[in-house]
């Protein structure tokens, strides 16, 4: 055979979805139009259904190989390249070979077999994939020892995902298709759970559609592809820092919301000298803004605005462009020509644009100040610079007129300029210009003493001379300036990543936002000040009132840093208003407009973090109050039905054996009498249980945890419990004690299984077991009775809550039993769920800490694989 062979991948969420089936479905297709396939390798573990799937197929056998006293069996590699079929079909891509193989793991066999021209079909898990695999561990808590690279399987020609749902998932496993009946209950009640294979399920879709869009991507490059396909909605925003950004920002997600499922996208264009041409300010509510609407934000670098937003969009395939307005005036436009918006339109190609309107249409740029930056000192510096260096140079020249031209005088004086435009820039190097003109007019150009010229040549030599002068004093000025302001852009840049950097850390909190703000603007104090209702509008009002006794009781601080921190910003050096109601004051030095920019930055997300603090502030009184107002309402429903019921009935009974008007027969005044008691216990159970659920709510709940044997406590617990349906007990005598408190977990027990034997229909039996997991030991009761719908399991755990308040029930209880052993398992340190009993009814888990740590898991990679 010539060529590399190709491999095609079934991928599964899980063990039992029907990879290998599907692989050996293949295999007899192809076999079956005349293409030479070979089984080298598969796993059938025992399934009926694929083992019938490999009658007709010719199968490699198999290398025996012996490994620490055990056989096993491997994939004879030479055996099959010696075959060279056209086919090979080898399961378990991600198999770690018995030591002396020839390679270590399976997919590298598979590389082998390929390079010999061998086309491989083979089969894998989600869980098996190395960029998952930690994953898979946080979600099932079962590690995967053996792992195949991403690449490899994202380098077959095929992918194709087996998929089944997890409800017919567990119906296999629950009718023995996947596991043999001994191992069918731990694997539903641990790794087969409908939450673990409905999270593998998403894992295997999600991998293999950004597997899809990585083919695309090559495709369209390998094809040269530069048009967009609209497989989805992509909308791109182009962002300038400008105060417009907000409009556009939510004009491209309503957009974006109008696909179903497209994706936003924002991207700023910097320039590729480093330099903030835009509001760092302005551009991180932008970026908060995107965020919080769901999109991602973008900085791309290019000096081609509209080429680089194309770029941009065409390489994320992008469908349509959301750019503003053009904000020039009228005339400015007409002058100019078109503008960016203008030229992404005419080369947006099949991308459509929209040009959105906003309120600063036409309104122009601010312009920048004409100091540049420069202080009043620097500029003064370079004049006196400019006067002492031409005081000196002037008699030097004259001195030395016999030796020295006119160009070289004109060199010696541009030497001048030069350096003047270092040190005070632009204007100082221009004045510099003139005089130093004027002087060689004077000095140096016959007539000599006059500034008249007398020959035309020289008339031509001042003015190139003033104009290479202006020309080189600017091209300087401009190289200091944006070192001034590269260094200035670094500066923030760093002060930006450590504000960053403290919330990846989770440094959330008010006094830490605040502590960075006082350490990177050097200040003593910082604040954040909240206006009282009542106070002025805006900070400018404040400021007509100097006075100090009446603001400051218009502000109160919300939290602050530092020494003496401003109560109001009256008191404050530096203050930045957020929004209407908030202003971060800060107290040390007053700050340059440039920091008092970066300052806005660091203001929004000190206003971030304490709006966060306030809603959950707020969540959780109402949560709170809600939480009282329900268990008010259910408790005077409870004490007006449920206390009332047992007492008449007590009552009546009690009234009865006490009338005289009535001759009670022996056997009457028993049956009385057993009616009383039982109001009478009812009642005792009720208010024992009211009691209970106050304690755990008032956290007064006593406690005595020690280790306890699980059957012991089982036990104590069936015998309090009246048998109404048979009651199995399977726990084994290797089952470690758990910690608990026995007075404790005996009424949990005894509360869940009265629960399923009350729902248990006749005929059916409840089932009690225990098990290991890791370091924890679950107790199952499991009923055969209704069950109870995904929706509604967290609600039965609600203090008065009961699974028929839906229909008239006449059932004894207030539905208390639930919240109660949940209360008391969360004091144990432990934890209940609910699951379904595969074939009906309903599992309740009590998973409680084991008092042995060593304890061998449930489940490993082999017998999951």
């Amino acid at each position: 055979m010539t060529g590399r062979g190709q491999l095609r991948v079934y991928l599964g969420a899980a063990p039992g979805v029907g990879k290998t089936y599907a692989m050996l479905d293949e295999g007899q297709r192809r076999a079956s139009r005349g293409t030479d396939v070979v089984i080298a390798y598969v796993e059938t573990h025992g399934r009926q259904h694929t083992s019938e799937k490999l009658e007709g197929l010719e199968i490699v056998p198999r290398r025996t190989m012996n490994y620490r006293d055990t056989e096993f069996t491997e994939l004879d590699l030479a055996a099959v390249l010696a075959r060279a079929p056209q086919i090979a079909l080898v399961d378990e891509l991600a198999h770690t070979n018995v030591p002396g193989s020839e390679h270590e793991k399976r997919w590298q066999d598979i590389e082998t077999l390929l390079e010999a021209g061998i086309d491989v079909i083979s089969t894998v898990n989600v869980q098996h994939l190395d960029s998952l695999n930690d994953v898979v561990e946080a979600i099932t808590g079962v590690p995967q020892r053996e792992t195949v690279p991403d690449a490899v399987v994202r380098a077959a020609e095929q992918v194709e995902l087996v998929d089944s749902t997890p409800e017919a998932l567990r119906r296999r496993m629950a009718h023995g298709n996947i596991y043999k009946p001994d191992k069918v209950d731990a694997a539903l009640s641990n790794y087969f759970r409908p939450g673990n294979l409905t999270a593998l399920r998403e894992l295997a879709l999600l991998w293999l559609a950004d597997s899809v869009e990585e083919g695309l991507k090559r495709y369209r490059e390998q094809h040269g592809i530069a048009a967009t396909w609209e497989t989805r909605e992509r909308i791109v925003v182009a962002l300038t820092g400008g105060p417009e950004g907000d409009t556009l920002i939510r004009r491209a997600a309503r957009i974006a919301a109008r696909g179903g499922s497209g994706d936003l996208l924002a991207v700023h264009v910097a320039r590729s000298d480093g330099l903030a041409g835009s509001s760092i300010a302005a551009l991180e509510q932008q970026r908060l803004l995107v965020e919080s609407l769901g999109g991602s934000y973008h900085s791309v670098i290019g000096d081609d605005v509209s080429t680089a937003v194309l770029d941009f969009a065409r390489a994320n395939n992008a469908t349509q462009v959301v750019i503003g307005a053009s904000r020039r005036s009228p005339v400015i436009a007409t002058l100019t020509g078109p503008g960016t918006g203008m030229t992404i339109t005419r080369k947006s190609g099949s991308i459509d644009v929209h040009v959105i309107s906003h309120d600063y249409i036409g309104k122009g740029r601010v312009l920048p100040r004409l100091t540049g930056g420069l202080t009043p000192v620097r500029r003064a510096a370079g004049l006196v610079v400019a006067a002492a260096m031409l005081s000196v140079l002037v008699p030097l020249c004259a001195h030395w007129r016999a030796d020295l031209t006119l160009p070289s005088d004109m060199l010696l004086f541009l030497v001048v300029v030069v350096i003047v435009s270092l040190i005070g820039g632009f204007y100082p190097a221009m004045l510099t210009a003139i005089v130093a003109s004027l002087l060689l007019n004077y000095y140096f150009v016959p007539p000599i003493h006059k500034l008249t010229i007398s020959a035309p040549q020289n008339v031509l030599a001042l003015i190139v001379f003033v104009l290479i002068a202006a020309l080189v004093s600017r091209v300087v000025d401009r190289a200091a300036r944006r070192t001034v302001e590269a260094a200035r852009s670094n500066a923030e840049a760093e002060t930006l990543s450590t504000l960053a950097g403290s919330l990846l850390r989770g440094e959330q909190a008010l006094p830490a936002l605040l502590d960075r703000v006082r350490e990177a603007f050097g200040a003593t104090s910082a604040a954040l000040l909240r206006r009282d209702v009542g106070a002025p509008a805006s900070s400018a009002s404040l400021r007509t009132h100097r006075s100090g006794t009446g603001m400051r009781g218009s502000w109160s601080s919300v939290g602050s840093v530092g020494d003496d921190p401003p109560r109001c910003p009256e008191d404050a050096d530096t203050e930045v208003p957020i929004g209407e109601d908030l202003d971060l004051a800060l107290r040390g030095r007053p700050l340059a407009a440039e920091d008092q920019r970066l300052l806005a930055a660091f203001a929004t997300q000190v206003a971030v973090a304490y709006r966060q603090r306030q809603l959950s502030e707020t969540a959780a009184a109402a949560e709170s109050l809600a939480e009282a107002d329900r268990m008010r309402t259910a408790l005077l429903n409870a004490l007006s039905h449920d206390l009332r019921t047992p007492i008449a009935s007590a009552k009546a009974a009690v009234s009865s054996l006490r009338s005289t008007d009535i001759t009670w027969s022996e056997a009457d005044r028993q049956e009385l009498l057993v009616n009383a008691d039982s109001s009478l216990d009812r009642l005792t159970s009720l208010v024992t249980s009211l009691l209970d659920l106050s304690r755990l709510y008032a956290g007064a709940l006593s406690l005595t945890s020690r280790p306890v044997g699980v059957d012991d406590v089982v036990s104590r617990a069936l015998d309090d419990v009246p048998w109404t349906a048979p009651i199995e007990v399977e726990v084994a005598d290797a089952i470690p004690e758990v910690v608990a408190d026995p007075g404790l977990l005996e009424r949990v027990l005894a509360n869940l299984v009265d629960n399923a034997l009350r729902y248990t229909p006749a005929g059916q039996e409840v089932l009690v077991t225990a098990s290991t997991h890791g370091e924890r030991v679950e107790i199952r009761v499991i009923d055969r009775g209704p069950g109870i719908p995904p929706e509604d399991r967290e609600n039965v755990f609600l203090p008065f809550q009961r699974l028929d308040d839906r229909v008239t029930s006449t059932g004894p209880g207030v539905g208390l039993g639930l919240a109660i052993a949940r209360g008391f398992v969360a004091a144990m340190r432990g934890s209940i769920t609910l699951d379904d009993t595969p074939g009906g009814g309903l599992t309740v888990v009590v998973a409680l800490p084991a008092s042995e740590t060593q304890v061998t898991p449930l489940a490993t990679s082999e017998q999951l694989s």
